[in-house]
Protein backbone atom coordinates (compact mmCIF):
# COMPACT_ATOMS: atom_id res chain seq x y z
CA UNK A 1 0.00 0.00 0.00
CA UNK A 2 1.44 3.33 -1.12
CA UNK A 3 1.43 6.17 1.41
CA UNK A 4 -0.87 9.09 0.72
CA UNK A 5 0.79 12.23 -0.60
CA UNK A 6 1.52 14.93 1.94
CA UNK A 7 -0.26 18.22 1.43
CA UNK A 8 1.71 21.46 1.14
CA UNK A 9 0.85 22.35 4.74
CA UNK A 10 2.08 18.95 5.90
CA UNK A 11 5.32 19.30 3.92
CA UNK A 12 5.96 22.71 5.43
CA UNK A 13 5.33 21.35 8.92
CA UNK A 14 7.58 18.37 8.11
CA UNK A 15 10.60 20.50 7.25
CA UNK A 16 9.88 23.15 9.88
CA UNK A 17 10.20 20.45 12.55
CA UNK A 18 13.47 19.18 11.07
CA UNK A 19 14.91 22.68 10.73
CA UNK A 20 13.93 23.63 14.27
CA UNK A 21 15.71 20.55 15.61
CA UNK A 22 18.80 21.02 13.40
CA UNK A 23 19.06 24.56 11.98
CA UNK A 24 22.39 23.99 10.22
CA UNK A 25 22.50 20.42 8.91
CA UNK A 26 25.90 19.12 7.87
CA UNK A 27 27.23 16.02 6.17
CA UNK A 28 28.84 13.51 8.52
CA UNK A 29 31.80 13.14 6.15
CA UNK A 30 34.88 15.07 7.25
CA UNK A 31 36.47 17.42 4.70
CA UNK A 32 38.23 20.78 4.45
CA UNK A 33 37.89 21.56 0.73
CA UNK A 34 35.64 20.72 -2.23
CA UNK A 35 38.25 18.24 -3.44
CA UNK A 36 38.40 16.46 -0.09
CA UNK A 37 34.59 16.23 -0.09
CA UNK A 38 34.64 14.80 -3.63
CA UNK A 39 37.27 12.24 -2.61
CA UNK A 40 35.33 11.28 0.55
CA UNK A 41 32.03 10.85 -1.30
CA UNK A 42 33.73 8.82 -4.03
CA UNK A 43 35.14 6.52 -1.34
CA UNK A 44 31.84 6.28 0.55
CA UNK A 45 29.98 4.10 -1.97
CA UNK A 46 28.84 0.94 -0.14
CA UNK A 47 30.69 2.10 2.97
CA UNK A 48 29.74 3.95 6.15
CA UNK A 49 30.71 7.55 6.79
CA UNK A 50 32.52 6.39 9.92
CA UNK A 51 34.78 4.02 8.01
CA UNK A 52 35.48 6.66 5.36
CA UNK A 53 36.34 9.28 7.96
CA UNK A 54 38.80 6.92 9.67
CA UNK A 55 40.57 6.39 6.35
CA UNK A 56 40.55 9.99 5.11
CA UNK A 57 41.90 11.39 8.39
CA UNK A 58 45.14 9.52 7.72
CA UNK A 59 45.05 10.16 3.98
CA UNK A 60 44.37 13.90 4.14
CA UNK A 61 47.08 14.30 6.77
CA UNK A 62 49.68 13.52 4.09
CA UNK A 63 47.84 14.24 0.82
CA UNK A 64 45.20 16.96 0.71
CA UNK A 65 45.16 17.93 -2.98
CA UNK A 66 44.66 16.17 -6.33
CA UNK A 67 48.34 16.63 -7.04
CA UNK A 68 49.41 15.03 -3.76
CA UNK A 69 47.10 12.03 -4.06
CA UNK A 70 48.02 11.53 -7.72
CA UNK A 71 51.68 11.49 -6.69
CA UNK A 72 50.93 8.57 -4.33
CA UNK A 73 49.74 6.40 -7.19
CA UNK A 74 47.41 3.45 -6.69
CA UNK A 75 49.97 1.45 -4.73
CA UNK A 76 50.61 4.36 -2.40
CA UNK A 77 46.91 5.13 -1.95
CA UNK A 78 45.68 1.60 -1.17
CA UNK A 79 47.22 1.35 2.35
CA UNK A 80 45.20 4.39 3.43
CA UNK A 81 41.83 3.11 2.20
CA UNK A 82 42.11 -0.68 2.41
CA UNK A 83 39.68 -0.79 5.34
CA UNK A 84 36.92 0.48 3.01
CA UNK A 85 34.95 -1.86 0.79
CA UNK A 86 35.94 -2.07 -2.89
CA UNK A 87 39.12 -0.17 -2.05
CA UNK A 88 41.10 -1.29 -5.12
CA UNK A 89 38.44 -0.08 -7.55
CA UNK A 90 38.03 3.14 -5.58
CA UNK A 91 41.80 3.71 -5.56
CA UNK A 92 41.86 3.35 -9.34
CA UNK A 93 38.94 5.79 -9.73
CA UNK A 94 40.36 8.36 -7.33
CA UNK A 95 43.78 8.39 -8.97
CA UNK A 96 42.17 8.75 -12.42
CA UNK A 97 39.92 11.52 -11.10
CA UNK A 98 42.92 13.40 -9.70
CA UNK A 99 44.68 13.16 -13.06
CA UNK A 100 41.67 14.59 -14.91
CA UNK A 101 41.26 17.39 -12.36
CA UNK A 102 44.91 18.34 -12.78
CA UNK A 103 44.97 18.19 -16.58
CA UNK A 104 41.52 19.55 -17.43
CA UNK A 105 40.42 21.70 -14.49
CA UNK A 106 43.63 23.14 -13.08
CA UNK A 107 43.37 21.00 -9.96
CA UNK A 108 39.97 22.47 -9.03
CA UNK A 109 36.64 20.67 -8.64
CA UNK A 110 34.18 21.74 -11.38
CA UNK A 111 30.90 23.26 -10.28
CA UNK A 112 28.59 21.76 -12.90
CA UNK A 113 26.97 18.35 -13.02
CA UNK A 114 28.13 17.37 -16.50
CA UNK A 115 31.81 17.89 -15.66
CA UNK A 116 31.50 16.13 -12.32
CA UNK A 117 29.78 13.10 -13.84
CA UNK A 118 32.59 12.82 -16.41
CA UNK A 119 34.99 11.91 -13.59
CA UNK A 120 35.70 8.20 -12.95
CA UNK A 121 33.53 6.76 -10.19
CA UNK A 122 31.35 9.87 -9.98
CA UNK A 123 27.68 9.36 -10.72
CA UNK A 124 24.61 11.55 -10.35
CA UNK A 125 24.31 11.05 -6.58
CA UNK A 126 27.97 11.90 -5.91
CA UNK A 127 27.73 14.94 -8.16
CA UNK A 128 24.61 16.12 -6.32
CA UNK A 129 26.31 15.77 -2.93
CA UNK A 130 29.27 17.89 -4.08
CA UNK A 131 27.06 20.52 -5.73
CA UNK A 132 24.84 20.83 -2.66
CA UNK A 133 27.41 20.57 0.13
CA UNK A 134 30.47 22.23 -1.39
CA UNK A 135 28.86 24.74 -3.74
CA UNK A 136 25.48 25.36 -2.05
CA UNK A 137 23.33 24.39 -5.01
CA UNK A 138 19.79 23.10 -4.27
CA UNK A 139 20.22 19.51 -5.38
CA UNK A 140 18.93 16.19 -4.03
CA UNK A 141 21.37 13.29 -3.74
CA UNK A 142 18.94 10.39 -3.37
CA UNK A 143 20.47 7.45 -1.51
CA UNK A 144 18.70 4.48 0.06
CA UNK A 145 17.75 6.53 3.15
CA UNK A 146 16.19 9.41 1.21
CA UNK A 147 14.46 7.00 -1.18
CA UNK A 148 12.88 5.14 1.76
CA UNK A 149 11.83 8.27 3.67
CA UNK A 150 10.36 9.92 0.57
CA UNK A 151 8.20 6.89 -0.25
CA UNK A 152 7.27 5.81 3.29
CA UNK A 153 6.17 9.23 4.53
CA UNK A 154 4.33 10.32 1.39
CA UNK A 155 6.72 13.25 0.97
CA UNK A 156 7.88 12.52 -2.58
CA UNK A 157 7.13 8.95 -3.71
CA UNK A 158 8.73 7.49 -6.80
CA UNK A 159 9.58 4.13 -8.37
CA UNK A 160 13.29 4.90 -8.79
CA UNK A 161 15.89 7.33 -7.44
CA UNK A 162 15.62 9.72 -10.40
CA UNK A 163 11.85 10.00 -10.03
CA UNK A 164 12.20 10.60 -6.28
CA UNK A 165 14.85 13.26 -6.95
CA UNK A 166 12.55 15.09 -9.38
CA UNK A 167 9.61 14.82 -6.98
CA UNK A 168 11.68 16.21 -4.11
CA UNK A 169 12.84 19.20 -6.15
CA UNK A 170 9.18 19.81 -7.00
CA UNK A 171 7.58 19.14 -3.61
CA UNK A 172 10.08 20.38 -1.02
CA UNK A 173 9.13 23.96 -0.08
CA UNK A 174 11.75 26.34 -1.48
CA UNK A 175 12.93 27.76 1.88
CA UNK A 176 14.04 24.24 2.84
CA UNK A 177 15.66 23.07 -0.40
CA UNK A 178 19.27 23.70 0.64
CA UNK A 179 19.10 21.67 3.85
CA UNK A 180 16.58 19.02 2.76
CA UNK A 181 19.23 16.58 1.51
CA UNK A 182 20.97 16.42 4.89
CA UNK A 183 17.78 16.40 6.98
CA UNK A 184 16.34 13.49 5.02
CA UNK A 185 19.53 11.42 5.19
CA UNK A 186 19.79 11.89 8.96
CA UNK A 187 16.09 11.11 9.42
CA UNK A 188 16.41 7.88 7.44
CA UNK A 189 19.71 6.86 9.01
CA UNK A 190 18.75 7.29 12.67
CA UNK A 191 14.93 7.37 12.96
CA UNK A 192 13.06 6.22 9.86
CA UNK A 193 15.08 3.01 9.64
CA UNK A 194 14.38 0.31 7.08
CA UNK A 195 13.38 -2.56 9.38
CA UNK A 196 12.58 -0.80 12.63
CA UNK A 197 11.33 2.76 12.14
CA UNK A 198 11.28 4.66 15.44
CA UNK A 199 7.88 6.28 14.87
CA UNK A 200 7.34 7.07 18.55
CA UNK A 201 10.52 9.18 18.64
CA UNK A 202 10.08 10.80 15.23
CA UNK A 203 9.82 14.59 14.98
CA UNK A 204 7.67 14.46 11.86
CA UNK A 205 5.33 11.64 12.91
CA UNK A 206 2.27 13.95 13.19
CA UNK A 207 2.33 14.65 9.43
CA UNK A 208 3.84 11.36 8.24
CA UNK A 209 1.55 9.23 6.04
CA UNK A 210 3.18 5.87 6.89
CA UNK A 211 0.27 3.44 7.27
CA UNK A 212 1.90 1.42 10.09
CA UNK A 213 3.15 4.30 12.21
CA UNK A 214 0.62 3.77 15.03
CA UNK A 215 1.60 0.11 15.29
CA UNK A 216 5.28 1.08 15.42
CA UNK A 217 4.62 3.71 18.10
CA UNK A 218 2.94 1.07 20.27
CA UNK A 219 5.84 -1.32 19.68
CA UNK A 220 8.18 1.39 20.93
CA UNK A 221 6.16 1.87 24.10
CA UNK A 222 6.15 -1.85 24.85
CA UNK A 223 9.85 -2.19 24.07
CA UNK A 224 10.63 0.66 26.45
CA UNK A 225 8.63 -1.10 29.15
CA UNK A 226 10.68 -4.27 28.75
CA UNK A 227 8.06 -6.17 26.76
CA UNK A 228 9.59 -7.69 23.66
CA UNK A 229 7.46 -10.40 22.09
CA UNK A 230 7.98 -12.56 19.04
CA UNK A 231 4.64 -11.22 17.81
CA UNK A 232 4.12 -7.83 19.34
CA UNK A 233 0.82 -6.98 20.97
CA UNK A 234 0.93 -3.89 18.78
CA UNK A 235 0.33 -6.05 15.70
CA UNK A 236 -2.32 -8.09 17.48
CA UNK A 237 -4.19 -4.99 18.58
CA UNK A 238 -3.91 -3.42 15.15
CA UNK A 239 -5.40 -6.53 13.53
CA UNK A 240 -8.26 -6.63 16.04
CA UNK A 241 -9.09 -2.98 15.58
CA UNK A 242 -8.96 -3.29 11.81
CA UNK A 243 -12.06 -5.55 11.92
CA UNK A 244 -15.49 -4.66 13.38
CA UNK A 245 -15.99 -5.39 17.06
CA UNK A 246 -18.08 -8.54 17.50
CA UNK A 247 -18.77 -11.21 20.03
CA UNK A 248 -16.85 -14.45 19.64
CA UNK A 249 -17.69 -17.20 22.10
CA UNK A 250 -19.01 -14.57 24.45
CA UNK A 251 -15.93 -12.35 24.14
CA UNK A 252 -15.87 -9.01 22.40
CA UNK A 253 -12.87 -6.82 21.66
CA UNK A 254 -12.40 -6.13 25.36
CA UNK A 255 -12.22 -9.83 26.15
CA UNK A 256 -9.74 -10.34 23.33
CA UNK A 257 -7.58 -7.54 24.68
CA UNK A 258 -7.50 -9.19 28.08
CA UNK A 259 -6.42 -12.41 26.39
CA UNK A 260 -3.68 -10.54 24.54
CA UNK A 261 -2.50 -9.01 27.79
CA UNK A 262 -2.47 -12.43 29.50
CA UNK A 263 -0.57 -14.05 26.63
CA UNK A 264 1.93 -11.23 26.72
CA UNK A 265 2.47 -11.74 30.43
CA UNK A 266 3.09 -15.44 29.83
CA UNK A 267 5.47 -14.67 26.98
CA UNK A 268 7.27 -12.08 29.03
CA UNK A 269 7.65 -14.53 31.92
CA UNK A 270 9.03 -17.15 29.55
CA UNK A 271 11.74 -14.69 28.56
CA UNK A 272 12.83 -14.41 32.17
CA UNK A 273 11.69 -10.78 32.61
CA UNK A 274 10.24 -9.93 36.01
CA UNK A 275 6.64 -8.73 36.02
CA UNK A 276 6.82 -7.20 39.47
CA UNK A 277 8.44 -3.97 38.30
CA UNK A 278 5.80 -1.29 39.02
CA UNK A 279 6.92 0.98 36.21
CA UNK A 280 6.62 -1.76 33.61
CA UNK A 281 3.17 -2.73 34.89
CA UNK A 282 2.05 0.91 34.75
CA UNK A 283 3.18 1.35 31.14
CA UNK A 284 1.44 -1.84 30.03
CA UNK A 285 -1.74 -0.95 31.94
CA UNK A 286 -1.90 2.52 30.38
CA UNK A 287 -1.28 1.08 26.92
CA UNK A 288 -4.09 -1.46 27.26
CA UNK A 289 -6.46 1.22 28.59
CA UNK A 290 -5.73 3.39 25.57
CA UNK A 291 -6.33 0.47 23.23
CA UNK A 292 -9.64 -0.35 24.94
CA UNK A 293 -10.79 3.24 24.44
CA UNK A 294 -9.87 3.04 20.77
CA UNK A 295 -11.72 -0.26 20.45
CA UNK A 296 -14.80 1.22 22.07
CA UNK A 297 -14.80 4.15 19.64
CA UNK A 298 -14.30 1.78 16.71
CA UNK A 299 -17.29 -0.36 17.69
CA UNK A 300 -19.66 2.59 17.95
Amino acid sequence: MVARLMTLAQREAFFHALEKNNPNPQTELEYASPFQLLAAVLLSAQATDISVNKATRKLFAVARTPQAIFALGEDGLVPFIQTIGLYRTKAKHLIATCEILIKQFGGEVPQDRESLESLPGVGRKTANVVLNTAFEQPTMAVDTHIFRVSNRTGLAPGKDVLEVEKQLLKRVPKPYLMGAHHWLILLGRYTCKARSPQCGACLVEPVCQFKDKQSNKLKGVLKGSGLVASKSIANKVRDKLASPARSHHGKGVTGTLHNNQDSLKKEKTSQGVRLSNPQKRTVVKKTVVQVKKTAKRTSQ
